[in-house]
């Protein structure tokens, strides 16, 4: 027989093995994930900033802005990711099915929500799925020429359009180009031929080619070639003029005003996206928007501070979709 020693001792050698297991086992388990949506912890890891048009443009020179000053002041890395396609459908769709976890944004043009909608006989989202949190910038676009039109007043461009047909480059279905050109065709009488791009970029070398008449385009894709006189700028499509041309007329000064028109650049997150994450993720916007070199680089490129969140913006962004069906529904405009 054992001594009652000599087991004790025997038992507890036998325990060793399997309490150092279940050390090893407890230490081995990963530390709890922080909830979806922890507004507390966000940032903690690389934020998504998804851009539904093709790069070059407006929407992606702000994207890329933000996420340089977000990503110096969160000490973590915002990725642009270009998604192209259908008027923005495709980006902003993915963004739309997310995690609200505050990872994922879109950073696109009113339009993909204003105006997809009414046009596509399908959609990849609701706009219920998604949240505006801020209208961050506005801009105007341009009524441009190719110089070998001989065109050189929109009086001119509207006539010309009255007698023959103008063919008129956009950044693609559903964006403000292609809904400006609507509009023109609808309140003026002119025949247009509206010739779709995959962005503003391809829209503006298409103009400067020759491929095109002329087009309703961002100033920001323009104003780099409006000096070596290889475009002529027709009028500009905001209430006053640009402070960047101020020698060109605005569509109302020349009496159009039917064809004022602004675009405006938001940013979006999944509808269920809690209220205090969204909240610091607008106080983030709202302190980016503020940085000197930013100010400066949209300032340049035609792009003036809005800044609107909450209700404000939400209201802003309704206000233009009503003024769209309008127009969509007078010019019976659809895509399949």
């Amino acid at each position: 027989m054992f001594s009652p020693t000599v087991s004790s001792r025997l038992a507890r050698a036998a325990l060793v093995p399997g309490l150092i297991a279940l050390a090893l086992g407890l230490a081995a388990l990963p530390a709890p994930a922080q909830p979806a949506g922890d507004a507390a912890a966000w940032p903690a890891k690389a934020v998504r900033i998804v851009v539904p048009f093709a790069p070059g443009g407006a929407a992606d020179l702000i994207a890329r802005g933000l996420g340089e000053v977000l990503q110096r002041e969160t000490r973590q890395a915002f990725v642009v990711e270009n998604r192209p396609g259908a008027g923005g459908n495709i980006g902003a769709g993915a963004v739309a099915k997310a995690p609200g976890d505050g990872y994922q944004w879109l950073v696109g043009l009113d339009t993909t929500l204003t105006v997809n909608p009414l046009i596509y006989k399908s959609m990849p989202f609701r706009n219920s799925e998604l949240r505006p949190v801020m209208v961050m910038a506005s801009q105007g676009m341009l009524v441009a020429v190719s110089p070998q039109t001989g065109i050189q007043s929109l009086e001119q461009f509207i006539a010309h359009g009255r007698k023959s047909t103008l063919n008129l480059g956009s950044a693609g279905y559903g964006t403000p180009g292609h809904l400006g050109a609507t509009i023109l065709a609808h309140s003026t009488g002119a025949r247009v031929n509206h010739v779709p791009y995959k962005g503003n970029a391809p829209a503006t070398t298409a103009l400067l080619s020759n491929e095109v008449d002329g087009g309703i385009i961002s100033s920001t894709a323009l104003l780099p070639h409006l000096a070596g006189d290889k475009v002529v700028p027709l009028a500009v499509t905001t209430r006053q003029r640009n402070p960047l041309l101020p020698q060109v007329a605005t569509v109302g000064e020349l009496g159009y005003k039917a064809l004022e028109q602004e675009v405006l650049f938001a940013v979006w997150l999944p509808q269920s996206t809690p209220e205090p994450l969204v909240q610091k993720i607008q106080a983030h916007l709202e302190r980016a928007l503020k940085d000197g070199k930013l100010q400066e680089r949209l300032r340049a490129n035609d792009l003036f501070h809005e800044g609107l969140t909450g209700d404000a913006a939400a209201q802003r962004l309704q206000a233009v979709a009503e003024r769209y069906r309008v127009v969509i529904q007078a010019a019976g405009m659809k895509m399949e």
